[in-house]
């Protein structure tokens, strides 16, 4: 399949502006970001719910919304199965009458076939008579997603499809939606504010923040390398930090953070052009430190780049891992909070370290560890 969507709007609802540009292919773009960032009325545009006040979209090349043409195809004739946060099942309606709902205008026996086929393929054969509320969760999942692909969409919109559900279904539906949306090979665009959501249903992930997309990238592209500052800490990740540029060479980077000089690798064209002086930002995963062993030789610097000093000052049991928030010796306020920086180790590293007991310790931070940032 070959359908490629474009996406040009500008919309205003009351003080917030929605204005994005961004183009997709084939499978899953996500829509990820938090709360408020314009992800559900971006969909809704897509719908024809709402009419924007400028731009363009087209699914394939056929013009559904295009502000300077006058063109504003009815929601009905798009095309667009939709399906809605909490599902919007009808609940008087049994799952083959829930299922055949957007095929109301069909012929009698192709609506018959388009409703069989639906409820075939999505695992529902003995279910057509029941009601939602007969249903599991999962069960209810599956009619909402047999109702929007029925009417064989050019596109297929999710918005928030496992947000009512608890975690441990959530996880096992998340598989089995990924499945369906690969077995059925629609683009689909779905909205989401939880990342595993968005990396494991997604191949390609567009950030929004405030009405606007900040990056737009291949899943594993955008864990690699995030545009930005901001990008970073929408994604979650901890240990975003700030320094200060000492030297660069072709080889390694050195800077100044928190009073103490760390060098990382240079890779890339990231560093052109930059002198010494300048802001920089970057991350360190809170898996890459390593701390250091008080009853072992001392550290190699061919393998303990980057050691420091510090003491824990919290910490907070993660089941399998245990995060531990270290505040680095005399270097001055702290950076995040009442912390500098974060490590997590593994249970059985914290329990042979006796890390209950002792909070002091030297850690390092290997080169490959510093991960820069785009100004």
């Amino acid at each position: 399949m070959s359908d490629r969507l474009d996406v040009a709007i500008r919309a205003i609802r009351g003080v917030f502006t929605l204005d994005v540009a961004w183009t997709a292919g084939d499978g899953v773009s996500v829509l990820f970001g938090p709360s408020g960032s314009g992800k559900t009325l971006t969909l809704q545009c897509l719908a024809g719910l709402m009419r924007p006040e400028a731009g363009r979209i087209a699914v394939d090349g056929r013009v559904l919304f295009d502000a300077a043409r006058g063109i504003h195809v009815p929601p009905q004739l798009r095309r667009v199965g939709y399906v809605f946060q909490g599902y919007a099942l009808f609940p008087h309606l049994s799952v083959r009458a829930n299922v055949a709902f957007g095929l109301r205008d069909h012929a009698r026996a192709d609506r018959d076939r388009r409703t069989s086929e639906a409820i075939e393929r999505l695992g529902l054969r003995g279910l057509e008579d029941r009601h939602p509320r007969e249903l599991s969760g999962g069960q209810r999942q599956r009619v909402a997603l047999a109702r929007a692909l029925a009417i064989e969409p050019a596109l297929v919109l999710l918005d928030e499809p496992l947000s009512a559900l608890d975690l441990p279904l959530r996880r096992a539906l998340r598989d089995e939606l990924q499945t369906i949306l690969a077995d059925w090979r629609v683009p689909t665009v779905l909205v989401t504010h939880d990342f595993a959501e968005a990396y494991q249903l997604g191949d390609r992930v567009l950030v929004y923040e405030e009405g606007r997309v900040r990056q737009s990238a291949l899943r594993g592209d955008l864990l690699r390398r995030p545009a930005s500052e901001s990008v970073a800490r929408i994604l979650g990740f901890r240990n975003v930090l700030r320094g200060v540029i000492r030297e660069v060479t072709a080889d390694h980077v050195r800077l100044e953070w928190r009073g103490q000089i760390l060098e990382a690798r240079n890779s890339g064209d990231t560093f052109l052009g930059v002198s010494a002086g300048a802001p920089v930002s970057f991350f360190v995963r809170p898996e890459d430190p390593r701390l250091l062993r008080k009853d072992g030789p001392p550290p190699n610097p061919a393998h303990h780049a980057n050691i420091l000093k510090g003491r824990v000052v919290r910490e907070a049991d993660l089941g399998v891992t245990r995060s531990l928030l270290l505040r680095l010796d005399e270097s001055g306020p702290p950076a995040q909070g009442d912390y500098d920086l974060e490590i997590e180790v593994p249970q059985f590293v914290y329990e042979v370290l006796n890390l209950d007991e002792d909070q002091h310790w030297e850690f390092s931070i290997h080169r490959g560890s510093i991960h820069f940032l785009p100004s």
